[in-house]
């Protein structure tokens, strides 16, 4: 959550951002001048405004009903001379927050930044809350700084009609993104249609996507409407759209053009009002670069293109995950997850992401008794996570499309440390390197060593 600071005078800016940057856990942007302000005012980012009142130019009474016209929730604060009550009155009924005198006081102007931080996190919870019954949105949690950025690529262009492509490894949580994108643009009345791409048969899924008409094949006793005109004025959200068949991809490309469907067997297009939501877990880049995907098609759907973190990016993400998780699953019944467990449910590959985390929660909910989940326990989800290793008789298969020798070392350290139940000594025996070697590949690679056992003598390999 960050706050815009709009002020004209240089060392009053400074002033400004400094104070206001020890309450704030997010970014300070500052602006020089009244229209300097608006150009940089994104209501995403800045629920909290600092505005001087009087400055040349468009002044921070223009600037206050501006930003308020354009983001009604937004709280403005508003700096005034010092005596200056009277303007500071006319700002309050204008629909400001607060006001701050100059010279300012430090504590005072502590406690109106909390003040507003918190109003303003009161009504993004508020406002999200009432969005996901109206909607059905699922909950997204999160305390990263990837997915929080993520999300809100996300919340800034729902509102539009811009094709979405979602990518990102599988269980990432793309359709809960996707639904997200619904939940929160003008469509968000019309239905939320949901196709796989790669779970429907060939010879099915053109009259699955674009509809048929009576007689259009052996079986059509009916006229059909396909997704696309099944999610008439909301959003249609095709999964796996990286495994949708080649020769079906032109009719697609058609109908993201024209705003029409050609049904099987039809004579005419059918014009359908329907915003697309695609994902996939594959680089269609790369593929359309091996002809595997259609290139025109590619940057049709990626419009805006938002890709979505693996869960082994954003470790950070897994207490609250599974705190999330144990009370959904839980069945009125409170489960906890000790320290030590956690720490090392946070250290493990997670290969399938929350998805796969959601269902080690669910066993946990299902087989523990009530009350802290055994290390034991974890432990034993946590070896299903790591896929066997492969012997030196199966060799090596290396990607066409190429790897990151950086990123394969860190997963490989990883699943050893993970392998060994995150000993050191036992895993730089493991991998056949030294002590100090492995200490300094984890530290290369930030990988966490807290909740690591550095060797079995207490410290040397």
């Amino acid at each position: 959550m960050g706050i815009l600071i709009i002020e004209d005078d240089r060392a009053m800016r400074e002033v400004l951002a400094f104070q206001v940057g020890e309450v704030v856990a997010g970014e300070v942007d500052s602006a020089t001048s009244g229209e300097d302000g608006l150009r940089r005012f994104d209501p995403t980012r800045h629920p909290v405004v600092v505005t001087d009142l009087k400055m040349p130019g468009l002044d921070g009474m223009e600037v206050l009903k501006r930003i308020l016209g354009r983001a009604p929730e937004t709280l403005v604060i508003v700096v005034t001379a010092f005596g200056d009550v009277q303007v500071a009155v006319q700002a309050m009924k204008a629909g400001a927050f607060d006001f701050v005198p100059k010279p300012f006081d430090r504590d005072h102007l502590h406690s109106v930044i909390r003040k507003a931080l918190a109003v303003a996190s009161l009504k993004t919870r508020v406002t999200e809350l009432e969005r996901t019954l109206e909607s059905g949105e699922r909950t997204l949690v999160f305390t990263s700084a990837a997915i929080a950025e993520t999300a809100r690529l996300v919340d800034r262009v729902a509102p539009s009609d811009a094709t979405v492509l979602l990518t990102g490894e599988s269980g990432t949580g793309k359709e809960l993104l996707a639904r997200r994108i619904h939940a929160r643009s003008p469509r968000r009345q019309g239905p939320f249609v949901a196709v796989n791409c790669g779970a429907i048969p060939r010879e099915l899924l053109e009259s699955e996507l674009f509809g048929h008409v009576r007689g259009a094949f052996t079986g059509a006793v009916r006229d059909h409407k396909g997704r696309f005109e099944q999610a008439a004025r909301g959003t249609l959200f095709l999964d796996e759209i990286g495994e949708l068949p080649m020769d079906l991809q032109p009719k697609l490309l058609r109908a993201l053009e024209t705003g029409s469907v050609d049904p099987v067997g039809g004579s005419a297009p059918r014009p359908v009002d329907v915003r697309i939501v695609a994902a996939t877990n594959r680089d269609l880049a790369v593929e359309a670069a091996a002809d595997r995907f259609r290139s025109d098609l590619f940057f049709r759907l990626a419009v805006v293109e938002v890709r979505v973190p693996a869960l082994r990016e954003r470790p950070e993400d897994i207490p609250v995950l599974v705190e999330h998780f144990l009370e959904k699953w839980g069945g009125g019944r409170r489960f906890k997850v000790a320290p030590d467990a956690l720490r090392a449910l946070r250290s493990a590959p997670w290969p399938g992401n929350v998805r796969e985390l959601e269902n080690a929660c669910r066993r946990f909910c299902l087989l523990a008794d009530e009350g802290t989940v055994p290390m034991a326990m974890v432990q034993d989800v946590i070896q299903r996570t790591a896929p066997a290793a492969r012997t030196p008789s199966e060799g090596l298969v290396l990607p066409p499309d190429g790897l990151s020798l950086r990123g394969l070392e860190k997963e490989v350290i990883l699943r050893a440390l993970q392998l060994n139940g995150m000993n050191q000594s036992r895993t730089a025996r493991y991998l056949r390197i030294p002590r100090h070697i492995l200490l300094y590949r984890m530290k290369k690679y930030d990988i966490a060593t807290e909740g690591t056992v550095p060797g079995e003598d207490g410290g040397s390999a």
